[in-house]
């Protein structure tokens, strides 16, 4: 197989994360629109991660918050995005760049994505792995359990949240379809 200089691996995984970014950005201008809400899973030990060091502990490596009702203060620039959440009715003040994100699932839509680092590389010579990007199934309810904030003391946001006790695990029963699957052999 011949080596890929161009690295359509990176500008596709590039691509899906300036999805994401549009999203959180007319979020941030406009809030989220009918039913939508965000699972966004990242690797909490990625650089440029900011987090506190209580969620850092409880999260080591991955982490999962859900944007819906109650979250404040999102604002997002072309590397990252900082959010305000309450975990156990304490806020907290994150910051993500868009490398670190490992999933995005918006459950109302059945719309998802999920980055994976690939197993090695096929050209020795090459100092990049090649990324591997599944679009997912979400046809089925998500059984994944994420970090869902509670709501912070003042919000006159109807309903609350409680917030799981895990980190985040992939969802039982969803497919997971690799964009292989459509290349041309």
């Amino acid at each position: 197989m011949s080596t890929d200089f161009i690295r359509y691996d990176l500008l596709a995984q590039e691509a899906l994360r300036g999805v994401i970014r549009r999203v959180l950005e007319d979020a941030a201008r406009s809030g989220l629109p009918g039913e939508h809400h965000l699972y966004i899973s990242f690797l909490t030990n990625a650089p440029g991660v900011r987090l506190s060091a209580r969620m850092r502990e409880r999260y080591p490596t991955e982490m999962t918050i859900v944007l819906q009702h109650q979250f404040w203060d999102l604002s997002v620039n072309e590397h990252a995005f900082e959010v305000g959440l309450s975990f156990g009715g304490v806020p907290e003040k994150l910051v993500v760049p868009f490398e670190s994100i490992s999933g995005f699932h918006d459950p109302s839509v059945n719309f998802g994505l999920k980055f994976e680092p690939a197993e090695g590389s096929t050209d020795a010579s090459d100092q990049h792995p090649p990324v591997k990007i599944e679009a997912i199934d979400t046809s089925e309810t998500a059984k994944s359990k994420p970090a869902v904030p509670t709501k912070p003391s003042g919000s006159q946001d109807a309903g609350s949240e409680t917030e799981k006790d895990t980190e985040s695990a992939p969802s039982e029963g969803a497919e997971v379809v690799s964009l292989d699957k459509f290349r041309k052999k």
